[in-house]
């Protein structure tokens, strides 16, 4: 499993998750500055150098096709929110 995280909230909630300790994280920029991304120290989180929270669906489209390349037949959980709620 791969997992595409949009927010700073759903990446502290994916790094508390014992299941995604060693599984490929993948985020938008949004979830992680740069700055962040340089210290921390996990090796399984990839971060993307633009933001997909509100992404249209090419640039969706493209983020996952990036993931593909890297982790080809993988599963992808993507975060989302149910709003309003």
């Amino acid at each position: 499993m791969v997992y595409l995280i949009l927010t700073p909230q759903g990446l502290r909630d994916i790094l508390d998750a014992s299941e995604a300790a060693t599984s490929p994280v993948w985020c938008s920029a949004d979830a992680l500055s740069e700055t962040e991304f340089e210290k921390l120290e996990r090796g399984n989180i990839t971060r993307f150098s633009y933001s997909l929270v509100d992404a249209d669906m090419a640039t969706m489209e493209g983020a996952l096709a990036t993931i593909e390349e890297h982790h080809p037949g993988e599963r992808v959980w993507i975060e989302s929110a149910v709003f309003g709620m």
